[in-house]
Order: C-alpha cells, then sequence, then structure tokens
C-alpha cells in the first residue's frame, strides 16, 4: 500500500507525462524572423513553367519561328512548325533545348531562348494565402519573398481574423513529410513586431482562423 505521498508522487507523475504528451504532439514549431528587406538578394530556384504562363520564344535568324505564346491548361504549347510541345514542368532552359531538337529537323543547328514573361506559377511555386483574410489568393513565388510581402497581396487580414493563430504548412522535401508553425500576423501586422516576419518557401499554405469573439 502507498501512504499519502506515493500517491502525491505517482499523481504529479502521471500529471507531467500527460502535458509533455500534450505538447508533443500539438505543439508547433516556430520559424526564425526575417528582415523587411534582404541584406543580400540571393536568386531563388529555377522556374518551372506552368499553365497560362505567356513565354516569348526567340529562334535566332528565323523571326518567322520566333513567338508569344501562352502555355494552354493541359500544359501545352503550339508554336510555327511545332505541335503541342509538352511546356509544364521544365525550366525555360529545359524547354529551349527541347524546341531545338523538335526545330533541328527543319533547320540547322537553332538557336533558341524562351523567356517567361508573365507567369501563374505551378501548385509547387505558389504561395497560397486562405482564411480570414480580405482576399485569399494563390500568388507566384518570388525569390526573398516574406510574410509581410505575402499579406500586402491579400490585402491583410479581415476584421475577425485571429492572425496569431495563424499557421504556415511547409512541404520538407528532405523528410517528404508536410510541417506545421506558428505565425504571428496579427503582431507584424498591427503592432509592426519585425520578429514576426519570416522568410517564405515555393509551396507553403498560409492558413488565418477567424476568431470566436
Amino acid at each position: 500500500m502507498l501512504g499519502g505521498t506515493g500517491f502525491k508522487a505517482l499523481s504529479l507523475l502521471a500529471m507531467a507525462n500527460l502535458v509533455s504528451g500534450c505538447m508533443s504532439g500539438g505543439g508547433r514549431a516556430e520559424l526564425p524572423p526575417a528582415s523587411f528587406v534582404s541584406t543580400q538578394e540571393k536568386p531563388g530556384e529555377e522556374y518551372i513553367i506552368g499553365p497560362l504562363d505567356e513565354l516569348n520564344i526567340f529562334v535566332w535568324r528565323n523571326p518567322e519561328l520566333s513567338a508569344k505564346v501562352q502555355v494552354r491548361p493541359d500544359g501545352r504549347i503550339t508554336t510555327p512548325l511545332i505541335s503541342d510541345m509538352p511546356a509544364t514542368g521544365k525550366t525555360p532552359a529545359m524547354l529551349a533545348d527541347d524546341m531545338k531538337i523538335a526545330l533541328g529537323e527543319y533547320i540547322k543547328d537553332p538557336i533558341v531562348s524562351v523567356i517567361v514573361e508573365n507567369f501563374s506559377g505551378t501548385f509547387s511555386q505558389q504561395v497560397r494565402i486562405v482564411g480570414a483574410t480580405e482576399k485569399p489568393a494563390s500568388i507566384p513565388y518570388r525569390a526573398n519573398m516574406t510574410l509581410l510581402d505575402a499579406m500586402i497581396s491579400v490585402g491583410g487580414l479581415s476584421q475577425y481574423a485571429a492572425g496569431n493563430k495563424a499557421r504556415l504548412v511547409r512541404y520538407d522535401r528532405a523528410t517528404g513529410k508536410q510541417v506545421e508553425y506558428n505565425v504571428r500576423l496579427s503582431s507584424l501586422l498591427k503592432n509592426g513586431d519585425s520578429r514576426a516576419n519570416v522568410r517564405l518557401e515555393p509551396g507553403d499554405v498560409i492558413i488565418i482562423p477567424e476568431s470566436m469573439f
């Protein structure tokens, strides 16, 4: 039989284990703060062409083969001499190489360049903001984009947003899993807390709940 002291010790141990279990199961990590203006601009990842992107395709010394085209919803493009060329999932350099091969059947040693003029981006290269914001949207990721940049793009928080309860969902390519982070939007947008500004990555999803009160 255990005395009063023994029962108290067991109760405290059980409570500590319960709290520890709750924290490990429901806690979310914090991201390090980012500068409002990057001190050193770095190039982003190679851009991947997506549906509805507008491309300027230039074939040197063959202006009749050059064209401005929009990637169709099925992910393909059509240019002079080339029909239904797959474009999505490729970088501009990769698409240019494929077009060189296709045009090589008609002209000798074609030199092709592909420039993305207006981009929509694949889902993996967009940042999506949903929930209690003025205008939920998917926006193309830009190199060195921060949380502040994304929130300006969607007009900030709605009147009833619980900004400091927002979360950022990110796909971790190393582990193949989704990771959730806490983000403090109210502190950032209403109080100007620079520590609440964080760096974004392509594919991030920002979820903003509404306040219950």
